[in-house]
């Protein structure tokens, strides 16, 4: 992957191709996101080319490289409507890997998947993220040989890297991560992908989530965030289809929100933060309280952008789902019925976000598969000079 490859990130499959040769990396990303969206069944030439505006021309002659590299294969044939019967084309999963780590504070993720985004070899380890950066970066490299062990395997794009922020996405530094200042400055992209011979993508760990389960949800989906809650507090925000970073990756510092002024400290040096309250309560056993406080931010969020829905993760909310799908859930019904009559606004909807404890880890992965599938993250090439 190169930094001309792939249109920059916020594509979507399925948008309007352009019939230029220095097109041809978005053009190929366009038409390899409609045949991993299209699944097994796969999809026509002639329904890429009414899909992506791109002729028919220009569809087989990417199709066909596209089988060249084993990155497509025929998927069967259509029934015929009078004509010709037409050959559908499908994804190859298996063609090519990516690697997804999740540094937690306490816990390393890390998978491997399919181009898919389906799992074919995860691990767990305890991680110490405020032990410093060699020995973090020890065990990193363990987990990760480990899952790589076995050279038979397809190539590996990359490795995507999810952490707590705040940090740099652009640049792959991280900044005053809470509970773990010393990494301030850390330039984490560029070392892992020297270290690995790998490009690399680094993204704070709810960013990666949400991106990841914007992927599996149809076209005009529109707007969710995701909150995510085990060792700090987080949010991840779609908006109109687009993961929205903020131009400093300063969106969904969700957790760093003051509802309660002179309230307690907080790791961030704030006080009244809505994580330290929902994080104290949790510690001393009083989840109705940090599930009521979780949906006071929930509803916050809601009034600042009008989200359609909320998806709820993190260890401390799947150790407890029914709490806080259900103190989430009151608050912000009751935020919809302050704001309109009865029946003239509808409370938005709350769920637990798929993939449980391995949300962030593959939505980390997504971050090295998006350029593949029409958006570019900023990805660090193994021995690429600034």
């Amino acid at each position: 992957m190169t930094s001309t490859d792939f249109p920059s990130f916020g594509g979507v499959a399925g948008s309007v191709g352009a019939n230029l040769p220095a097109l041809r990396g978005h053009n190929t990303a366009l038409v390899l996101g409609l045949l991993r969206a299209a699944g097994e069944a796969g999809v026509s030439r002639l329904e890429l080319a009414a899909q992506t505006g791109l002729t028919p021309q220009a569809v087989s002659k990417i199709t066909a490289r596209l089988r060249t590299e084993g990155l497509a294969a025929e998927a069967g044939r259509r029934a015929s409507t009078g004509g010709k019967p037409a050959t559908a084309l499908r994804l190859v999963p298996g063609a090519r890997h990516a690697v997804g780590l999740h540094l937690d504070r306490d816990e390393l993720t890390a998978v491997r998947v399919d181009l898919a985004g389906r799992a074919v070899a995860v691990r767990h380890t305890p991680l110490a993220l405020a032990a410093g950066a060699e020995r973090v970066l020890g065990t990193v490299e363990r987990e990760v040989a480990a899952l790589l062990a076995g050279a038979a395997g397809p190539p590996v794009l990359g490795v995507g890297v999810a952490c707590p922020g705040p940090l740099d996405h652009t640049s792959g530094v991280l900044h005053r991560v809470t509970g773990a200042p010393e990494w301030d400055g850390f330039p984490l992209r560029d070392v892992l992908a020297a270290r690995f011979g790998l490009p690399a993508v680094l993204d704070k760990d709810t960013n990666a989530a949400a991106l990841g389960l914007a992927q599996g949800m149809p076209a005009g989906a529109g707007s969710f965030g995701y909150l995510h809650l085990g060792t700090g507090l987080g949010a991840g925000l779609v908006l109109g289809g687009s993961l929205y970073r903020g131009p400093r990756t300063g969106a969904g510092e969700f957790g760093h929100q003051i509802v309660q002024l002179d309230g307690p400290r907080c790791g961030c040096g704030q006080r009244g933060c809505i994580e330290a309250l929902c994080l104290a309560a949790v510690a001393r056993g009083d989840l109705p309280g940090a599930a009521r406080a979780l949906g006071v931010g929930a509803a916050n969020l809601v009034e600042l952008l009008d989200i359609d829905r909320v998806l709820l993760g993190g260890r401390t909310v799947l150790d407890h789902p029914e709490e806080f799908l259900g103190g989430v859930s009151r608050a912000l019904a009751a935020q919809a019925r302050t704001r309109g009559g009865p029946g003239t606004r509808t409370a938005v909807s709350v769920a637990l976000a798929p993939g449980g404890a391995r949300t962030v880890a593959d939505g980390a992965a997504e971050l090295v598969l998006a350029p593949l599938f029409g958006g570019r993250p900023p990805v660090r090439q193994a021995g690429q000079g600034d």
